[in-house]
């Protein structure tokens, strides 16, 4: 972002991490709950699921798989019973080894198709969820180019990123376990409650009295943990935002000794996490001690009640042990439908701030706009342009001049005069609140974005490259480029002996083991302009990180690319545009001077002082006797 852009959105409050994860903190009280209301995470489940509806046909097969296997595991206990009578029989006379054979390999089979049944369902459902988790980062990819630059003004690209990978993350890890987890407990939950009133009714209100207990206390302990795993989640985010700031600007921070500073902000936003985290594990940490006690209550309260019912005839010695089963397998039901609803609050939140990004409100869609602009000229018309990052705010105030083709145009100013603004508006990075900017004639309003761009070459004061080749960094995406276009513009702007030095040349991977310095990597960028070859050429700050001689040899090279284009210079070093055919001084928002630089000078106005104070400045400097 501009130090211009930065000031104006700064000055409306700004991206702070510990700020934005204050709300988080706010959010929770000291220990007892949530102090807001949860949301509706329904809806929030709705669109998981709408959005997932491809892939449905796949999930309900593997839940019906997990169905199957759970009724084979609810059979399994009624066997034990007929077994064990079987054995208790058997000790008073002669044992049916045939009988007792018959049933073991039934049970034997019920444990074994069960096992089978848990398999297909583990692979469908890793198979379904690694493609809903790649499809959901590619959602957000394709979301993130259709944004307006306005979203990234206010949300931190380190939560961007949170979104990407830690809730999607959270997301596919739930409907890969949790899911079929719940499925597979409330079948077991329900299907061995209906065993139990099949086989003895009395006995299975017994169960059902004493495992209310913990059922009734994890309800209540759910209740107040979602609002810690929806701050998890946000801290994740600002703790990423964080990071990611502080380790981009490592060198800012090193040199103004803001370490200490930064160590601390971190603290702030760490403990925050941590105490959201803390608190949402250990709150639904109760959930598995409650049920584990509740499941010794109910096997204590069957072996009283079921030794009493075998006392009186009631049932056989058999029943008592399925009942054991049962009760296990209802009890193990319940516990592993609360342990999972964790994970499921984790998932809703983590899906809230996914489709949160998803349904951000994007870009204009542009399908229906037929107008073109090809093989320009490049005449470049502004009309009374008026435009603010916040609406409360106008930065740009009735802005119009006319630019003839080929003509080099330097816009100069103070900070914040809106300098960068003009060429965000020129690249329809942003939308004027009024006012029209035309390319040959035609509104570029009417012209696609993507069209637009085509038009422009573009050399920002922030150098970026990417990961791959040097030669893949001076192509970037412009196609059908030779290796001798790419070293003609290495020769051009003064890379080509340096690049000739390497053992790999212009194939040279950037990493680690390859250095190059700031003014290197603008002189990349710089080359990736030229081989570009657009009609417009934007230069905002091209050389601010190159030193004299180098700049000089910039310069030369630009002048040389800049004939016949039209060509937009920012700068704050005026000496480099002294042969500018139009020269535009901005002062909040609007133009206060226009002319060429002997023009401007004989004016004796704000430009006169802004060029002189260069020289004075330079004069003022002490001077270091050796």
């Amino acid at each position: 972002m501009s130090e211009e852009k930065q000031n104006n959105v700064n000055s409306e409050g700004g991206d702070n991490s510990a700020k934005r994860l204050e709300g988080v903190a706010m959010g929770i009280n000291h220990f007892g709950g949530p102090v807001e209301e949860a949301g509706n995470y329904r809806k929030t489940w709705g669109k998981l699921i709408v959005y997932c509806r491809k892939h449905l046909p796949a999930i309900v097969l593997s839940l019906l798989f997990t169905v199957i296997g759970n009724v084979f595991q609810v059979l399994s206990p009624g066997f034990l019973r007929d077994m064990t009578d079987e054995i208790r029989q058997g000790l008073a006379g002669v044992i049916d080894t045939q009988a007792i054979w018959a049933i073991g390999i039934s049970l034997g089979s019920l444990y074994a198709g069960a096992a089978l049944m848990g398999f297909l369902q583990n692979f469908i459902m890793a198979s379904v969820t690694a493609r809903i988790s790649r499809n959901l980062r590619s959602a957000i990819t394709e979301k993130i180019n259709k944004l307006p630059l306005r979203y990234f003004d206010r949300v931190s690209l380190g939560d961007v990123i949170s979104r990407v990978t830690n809730d999607v993350d959270t997301i596919g890890q739930t409907l890969n376990q949790n899911i079929g987890m719940v499925i597979s407990s409330l079948t077991q939950l329900v299907g061995s409650l209906a065993m139990m009133l099949w086989t003895d009714w009395l006995l299975a209100l017994t169960a059902l009295a004493t495992s209310a207990i913990g059922f009734w206390a994890s309800k209540v302990v759910l209740s107040r943990s979602q609002a810690f795993f929806k701050a998890q989640q946000q801290g994740l985010g600002a703790v990423n935002g964080h990071i990611e700031e502080i380790f981009s600007g490592h060198n800012i921070v090193k040199t103004y000794n803001g370490a200490e500073a930064a160590q601390a902000t971190f603290d702030t936003i760490n403990g925050n996490l941590y105490s959201a985290a803390w608190k949402a594990q250990f709150v639904s940490g109760f959930i598995t001690p409650l049920m584990n006690f509740s499941g010794s209550i109910a096997y204590v309260a069957i072996s009283v009640v079921g030794a009493i019912f075998v006392m009186q005839g009631r049932i056989s010695f058999g029943v008592i042990i399925a009942f054991l089963v049962y009760v296990n397998q209802f009890t193990q039901g319940i516990t592993h439908v609360a342990e999972t609803v964790p994970g499921l609050q984790g998932t809703t939140a983590a899906s809230e701030r996914v489709f949160e990004l998803l349904d951000e409100e994007e870009l204009d869609d542009e399908s229906h706009k037929t107008a073109t602009l090809e093989s320009i000229s490049g005449d470049v018309t502004f009309e009374h342009l008026s435009f603010g990052y916040h609406k409360d705010k106008t930065i740009i105030h009735d802005f119009s001049v006319e630019v003839k083709a080929g003509q080099k145009v330097a816009i100069v100013g103070p900070t914040g005069a809106g300098k960068t603004t003009i060429v965000n508006l020129l690249m329809r990075f942003y939308e004027p609140d009024s006012g029209e900017i035309l390319i040959d004639g035609k509104p570029v309003s009417q012209v696609k974005r993507e069209n637009v761009h085509e038009q422009f070459s573009m050399v920002l004061q922030d150098t970026l490259l990417f990961e791959g080749t040097l030669k893949d960094n001076i192509i970037f995406s412009t196609p059908n480029v030779t290796n001798e276009q790419v070293a003609e513009v290495g020769k051009v702007v003064g890379l080509h002996h340096y690049i000739s030095t390497l053992p790999a040349g212009y194939d040279t991977m950037l990493d680690s083991s390859v250095s190059l310095s700031e003014g290197q990597k603008q002189l990349v960028t710089i080359a990736r302009a030229m081989i570009q070859n657009a009609p417009i050429l934007i230069l905002d700050e091209a050389t601010s990180s190159v030193d004299t001689r180098t700049e000089a040899l910039i310069q030369e090279a630009m002048d040389r690319l800049m004939i016949g284009r039209t060509s937009f210079v920012i700068a704050h070093r005026l000496s480099t545009i002294r042969n500018a055919d139009l020269i535009l001084v901005l002062k909040d928002g609007d133009i206060i001077e226009r002319g060429t630089h002997g023009e401007l000078l004989a004016q004796n106005g704000f430009y006169t002082e802004l060029y002189n104070s260069q020289f004075d400045l330079a004069q003022s400097a002490p001077t270091v006797v050796p």
